[in-house]
């Protein structure tokens, strides 16, 4: 659909209908505007952050019976 084909039908529509159309238009803006703004993630921001237990690999007490 071309620009004036869609101008035209959006100006044929009750004036109610082109107050819809006019939000739905500022809600997707606002929503691809969002995307956007979304940041690329850091490879190793967190390192040093997180640590693990000494024993972590140690298999848990409830399995001991299986090894």
């Amino acid at each position: 659909m071309s620009n004036t084909t869609l101008n035209i039908e959006i100006n044929s529509l009750p004036k109610a209908l082109r107050e819809e159309v006019a939000d739905f238009v500022a809600f997707l803006k606002a929503k691809t505007k969002s995307k956007k703004q979304l940041k690329q993630r850091e490879f190793g921001f967190a390192k040093g952050k997180i640590k693990l237990s000494k024993d972590f690999d140690e298999p848990l007490d409830i399995f001991k019976e299986y090894i």
